[in-house]
């Protein structure tokens, strides 16, 4: 299904190629008029809590799609979530968050040691060759017994990690907002990328049951939060908190691990280095085995140098940047979202649908956002579009995360650029991309 998907997507965009291409044979910028532009996202703008900025301004967002790294939920496991979080209202990266936990608790149970070296050498073993199980219950059942697993939790459905430590495959989904501001759970589209064959063929060493002994195993198992709490991408913090006390909750109502149930510190990574060092070296003084995040990766990439030098285990649930997948990281950095290699042709595909002319990205100045930039651009020039039909803008958020960003002389280039397809790659920042848009006089298509 997610094959036949992509084909109908490519022999799509390759119509519209053709018809916008018609009678040109040069690279030079096509001659069109001013017209409703077309708002496109991605991740950390394509949540309910995004359109929570535009209150004064209702109906801004209306139309504006995108795409995120998301799998199909079941109802079920949103129910469970909303009993971790009443007031939960998005779900995006909650099933990576609860993967990355129950596969590190799975590798320290096969590892039957707390000891972050040790339990890294089984993390993508977990994920590949063995007996298949899909619920932590079953899947710590078999690791007490020593069995080679092969984890099939929410996120991951498909191929296993990669040599890298992330996702062979993945799951995008395609958002619309509607006249609310909302997300339309109606028009969500889910299509698959990535390629199985990349799933690592290192196998793990021999599982070592039995070992339950606190002294000599280390345990109990401590896993430390590293997720947005405060800053630019606070408005995505909800999914991924509830997702992770979830697994937590599952975990240790199976025994937990190596006898004893799993402790869970909280963290802040405040969407800022510093803050995010702060909770790297409280976490590493408290003993901590496993750091889950942080959020944006960017700020994986400033506390990487403490991680490495602590030796714990960074394992991200929702960082994209596609450079992580080669950085050094001493094989202690995991991550169960995909590289934005992979979202950079959804996003691509879902824009070329529409047949725009011209197309403005914009991003936020880091690692994550100027990736994901560089990779759509990637993927639009080769389906065909001219690279003088294409017009890159970055801005640095602000440093005070109360700060409103001025975006007033961006908005002015991209009107006099006459695009008609916009997409912005931010965060709860880039809000303010969009309402300086509106300010300089660019009519939004609906």
């Amino acid at each position: 299904m997610y094959r036949s998907r992509s084909a109908a997507i490519a022999a799509c965009t390759a119509f519209l190629l053709a018809i916008a291409g018609c009678g040109r044979t040069d690279d030079s910028p096509e001659e069109t008029t001013a017209g409703p532009v077309r708002l496109y996202g991605a991740d950390g703008n394509m949540i309910n809590s995004f359109g929570d900025s535009f209150k004064d301004q209702a109906g801004v967002l209306a139309g504006m799609k995108g795409t995120t790294p998301l799998t199909p939920l079941s109802d079920d496991f949103k129910k469970q979530l909303r009993a971790i979080d009443p007031d939960l209202g998005d779900y995006v990266y909650a099933g990576e968050s609860y993967d990355a936990v129950v596969i590190s608790s799975l590798a320290a149970e096969l590892a039957g040691s707390t000891a972050p070296r040790e339990i890294a050498k089984f993390i993508n073993g977990v994920t590949t060759e063995g007996e298949r199980c899909d619920t932590a219950k079953s899947c710590l059942a078999l690791a007490r017994a020593g069995e080679d697993i092969e984890y099939r939790g929410v996120s991951l459905k498909r191929g296993g990690f990669t040599d890298a430590g992330e996702p062979s495959t993945a799951s995008y989904a395609t958002l619309h907002f509607d006249a609310s501001d909302r997300l339309d759970d109606g028009k969500t589209e889910f299509v698959g990328a990535g390629d199985e064959s990349t799933t690592t063929t290192k196998r793990s060493p021999a599982g070592r049951p039995g070992k339950d002994d606190a002294e000599q195993t280390g345990a109990p198992l401590k896993i430390g939060g590293l997720l947005p709490q405060t800053g630019d991408l606070a408005l995505a913090n909800p999914p991924l908190a509830a997702g992770s006390a979830l697994a937590i909750r599952d975990i240790n109502a199976a025994g937990g691990v190596l006898g004893q149930p799993v402790e869970w510190i909280d963290g802040d990574d405040g969407t800022n280095p510093t803050k995010a060092k702060q909770t790297v070296a409280s976490h590493v003084d408290a003993g901590v085995h496993v750091i889950i995040g942080a959020g944006a990766s960017g700020i994986s990439r400033a506390v990487l140098p403490d991680i490495v030098k602590a030796g714990v285990i960074l394992f991200s649930p929702c960082n994209t940047d596609a450079g992580l997948s080669e950085i050094d990281d001493k094989g202690l950095y995991f991550r169960t979202a995909p590289s934005d290699l992979l979202q950079g042709k959804a996003l691509a595909d879902v824009i070329m649908r529409d047949g725009p002319q011209h197309i403005a990205i914009v991003a936020r100045k880091d690692s994550y956002g100027e990736g994901l930039q560089g990779n759509v651009r990637a993927e639009l020039e080769k389906a065909g579009v001219n690279a003088s039909n294409l017009k890159l803008l970055t801005y640095d958020p602000p440093e005070d995360p109360n700060a409103a960003l001025d975006f007033t002389a961006g908005a002015k280039e991209i009107k006099d650029f006459k695009a008609d397809a916009v997409l912005v790659i931010g965060f709860g920042e880039s809000a303010n991309v969009i309402k300086a848009l509106v300010a300089a006089g660019v009519e939004l298509r609906h």
